[in-house]
């Protein structure tokens, strides 16, 4: 038993579980706004399956990540002990779980309706793809954010079997801030990725201009959230949860610097974290309440 639980946390932490919560809420944001706007039954078994879909379509796109990149993984003193390259999963397992996951999460786009089926082998080669676009282009971490951002639409889609603007606002919104913070993320790899021939911002244009380049995104970030919550008739609730979410955009920028990378992890994982979980928690209770 203890074997199969530490067999299952190693799974956990390749798939960095704990790191879903940053586009997790904006998917509940979408369901939410999806029942609220059109007012629709909730159906507790269509939120499970919208989770499902999430937990499924991450763990295929963070199992091959860490497929496609595993020479470099090895090569890299920062990533060295991750999962496959210390040998705790071995390739072929990791190639099983990705295939695994990645039907599951079609099959279960089935139960949802023909929109969601029709769209979900585009969303897996957008998650997918985006972990091969390092070898070729510094825009890799606008992939990552357009992986990301289909989290609130897909939600909504799953509830109406439609598009509409507002939710698509949420996933521009989604796009800018985890393109943002990827970069800050990135800076820790920058002179490794240019020694190996990978490309990211940090790497290809220095530590002080991919910073400038996260806060234009991040400025546009919070334009965004103007934007959707004049759109969507936001309230004292939603208004609260932007300035929580716009403070903890500022917050990160303060943290980091070019010449001090000390808490990158706590600018990308915790804050980012926290900000989402918070800014979803106000958005929905605005909803709900008004």
């Amino acid at each position: 038993m203890n074997r199969f639980f530490r067999k299952a946390g190693d799974y956990f932490s390749l798939v960095k579980f704990s790191h879903t919560v940053f586009a997790m809420p904006f998917a509940l944001i979408g369901f939410s706004l999806a029942v609220a706007k059109n007012e629709s039954d909730f159906s507790i078994r269509l939120l499970l399956l919208v989770v499902l879909c999430m937990i499924f379509a991450r763990n295929a796109a963070m199992g091959f990540n860490r497929l496609a990149d595993r020479r470099f993984d090895s090569l890299n003193p920062r990533t060295q002990k991750r999962e496959i390259p210390s040998g705790k999963i071995g390739t072929g397992y990791a190639a099983v779980f990705v295939i695994v996951n990645a039907l599951l999460f079609v099959i279960t786009t089935a139960f949802i309706n023909n929109l969601t089926l029709i769209l979900s082998p585009v969303a897996l080669a957008v998650i997918l793809g985006y972990s091969l676009t390092k070898r070729f282009t510094s825009l890799c971490h606008f992939i990552l954010g357009l992986g990301l951002s289909l989290a609130p639409i897909g939600a909504y889609i799953s509830v109406t079997g439609r598009f509409d603007l507002l939710p698509l606002l949420y996933s521009f919104m989604v796009l800018t801030w985890s393109a943002g913070f990827d970069i800050i993320y990135a800076l820790q790899d920058d002179e490794f990725d240019r020694d190996n021939d990978l490309h990211s911002i940090p790497s290809s244009s220095g530590r002080k201009k991919a910073l400038a380049i996260s806060t234009v995104l991040h400025l546009l970030t919070f334009s965004l959230i103007i934007i959707a919550g004049i759109h969507g008739h936001g309230n004292i609730l939603y208004w609260t949860g932007a300035a929580l979410f716009s403070a903890l955009l500022i917050w990160q920028h303060l943290i980091v610097a070019p010449d001090d990378l000390s808490r990158v992890t706590v600018a990308f994982q915790t804050t980012n974290g926290i900000a989402s979980v918070l800014f979803a928690a106000f958005v929905i209770l605005d909803m709900v309440i008004f």
